[in-house]
């Protein structure tokens, strides 16, 4: 794939921002429909999002595949209940391709500002490649687009290799280095038992203990695969398998004693059965209720924490003199590699910061308290832009893409409401953004992510408030917003008029 480097001004019906799993999933159903009036803006050279981006050593996904992959486009060659990470790439690459819409996609066309302009009533996006301009915009930039760097003292100083998980230095040779690893959680636990196998000496820098569970893994046998493509309902059979498995386990979120107490023995299990030094499994115990922070799978991470050459530092990263990398426990480690795996700028996207509506109204600050969003994809002030695997759309315990593609069926039923009732226009009031934003944290009180005793992702530090995690059951969520309902909008005609609540 190339880079299209043609100045250009162009306008659509439908802009939309990012090629991963959102932004594809987005442009696979407006394309099948035939609607070609649409484009795809993409900062990279290449599609699949997060799936580009972290090709760090071990990578892979969390959530089975057969239900981590669109229901529209099911893959029966599948080499894994859990696939590795190339394979999800694979799979977005020909979703690209094989639906038509490399022709498109601008690659690196990154969004440097988009304004919604009164007089034209469209929406005007800046990229390195010319403008755009649309009716709608469609933002699928997703959580975990734009990486995270703690804030440590000294960090410029390094002498050695840093990087961030996410943006991995394969120039970087880590045969025989000593390397430190800041964080634990989903993508530090994949990538330490590859450099425990590399490393000279391996130090893990721990804040706060996880809770792992075993990764119930295996590969597909070839008559497995040969039943898939010949039966495609033995896929959806499976899926709905996996998704209802999945469901099951929300019940430990929600706070129920039995299931939380379920998980707590499972990964507590799982830990007794690794770990056999008494001291170093008493520094891997969490002190808070499982799931507050994502609750882990891997079967290799404990064993590369008991290998000789790793040393496990119960403390934070608290600053760096020149090779020598100081904790907050104050032990010191000379160090010739530094790998950050330390998560993304989730509750505060980079992108929003970008974006202006009404007036001139930027989206960051109308943010300043946490993310919102009326039914979780639109925002008042932003006239006719949808925010795919935005607010309150995560979940803990099942797959985003099944939230994706409820979120799709939404922004097409908008789509096809402003077509069928010549609405120029179509933005939610105030008053219905609020109204859902009260019933989301009416909702998520009493979860194991308010009431959990920890400090997450899921949680803006501003405000308090659960901005990033749906608080209730999968299937709740496309019940409440896989379908457009036009109450709570205010909407234009073209002829001016204005109507809705």
């Amino acid at each position: 794939m190339t880079t299209n480097t043609t100045t250009m001004t162009r306008d659509v019906k439908s802009l939309i921002i990012g090629s991963g799993f959102a932004g594809l999933g987005m442009a696979i159903q407006l394309k099948r429909r035939g609607d070609d009036d649409f484009a795809i803006l993409e900062r990279a050279n290449d599609v699949g999002g997060t799936w580009r981006d972290n090709d760090y050593p071990g990578a892979a996904c969390d959530v089975p595949s057969h239900l981590y992959s669109f229901s529209f486009r099911p893959n029966p060659d599948w080499s894994r209940v859990y696939s590795p990470g190339p394979e999800i790439q694979a799979y977005l690459r020909a979703c690209a391709k094989d639906e038509g819409l490399l022709e498109h996609i601008h690659f690196g066309a990154d969004m440097q500002d988009a304004s919604w302009d009164e007089s034209s009533r469209r929406w005007r996006v800046s990229t390195p490649l010319g403008l755009f301009t649309a009716q709608f915009l469609i933002t699928g930039t997703g959580h975990l687009a734009d990486e995270r760097f703690p804030s440590v003292p000294g960090i410029e100083t390094f002498t050695g290799d840093k990087f961030h998980s996410a943006r991995w230095d394969h120039s970087t040779s880590l045969e025989g280095k000593r390397i430190g690893v800041v964080g634990t959680g989903a993508s530090a636990i994949q990538v330490i038992p590859e450099l425990a196998r590399t490393s000279a000496e391996l130090v893990v820098f721990q804040r706060t203990p996880a809770y792992v569970i075993p990764r119930v893994e295996r590969s597909y046998t070839e008559g497995e695969k040969r039943l898939f493509r010949r039966d495609p309902s033995a896929i959806s059979a499976l899926r709905s398998d996996l998704f209802w498995t999945g469901e099951n386990n929300y019940a430990q979120r929600r706070g129920v004693p039995q299931y939380l107490e379920a998980a707590r023995s499972m990964a507590l299990g799982h830990l007794a059965a690794q770990i056999t030094d008494p001291e170093l499994r008493e520094v891997l115990t969490p002190d808070y209720e499982p799931g507050c922070k994502r609750l882990l799978i891997s079967n290799t991470y404990y064993p590369a924490l008991q290998a000789e050459t790793t040393t496990v530092e119960a403390s934070a990263l608290d600053r760096i003199e020149g090779s020598r990398v100081v904790a907050s426990s104050g032990a010191g480690y000379e160090l010739d590699v530094l790998v950050f795996a330390t998560g993304f700028e989730a509750t505060e996207p980079p992108f929003a910061a970008l974006v202006h509506g009404r007036d001139g109204l930027n989206l960051s600050e109308h943010w300043k308290s946490g993310m919102q969003a009326h039914d979780s994809v639109t925002v008042s002030g932003f006239p006719n832009m949808f925010v795919l695997n935005g607010p309150n759309t995560s979940l803990g315990h099942n797959s985003i893409v099944y939230i994706i593609e409820s979120q799709v069926n939404y922004v097409l039923g908008a789509i096809d409401h402003a077509d069928a009732l010549d609405i120029e226009i179509l933005e939610p009031s105030s008053r219905a953004e609020e109204a859902y934003v009260e019933q989301i944290q009416a909702a998520a009180q009493g979860t194991v992510w308010i009431d959990g005793g920890c400090k997450s992702w899921y949680v803006d530090e501003r405000s308090g408030r659960l901005t990033l995690i749906w608080p209730d059951f999968g299937f709740a969520f496309r019940d409440a917003n896989g379908t457009f309902k036009p109450g709570g909008y205010l909407s234009t005609a073209r002829s001016g008029e204005l109507a809705g609540v």
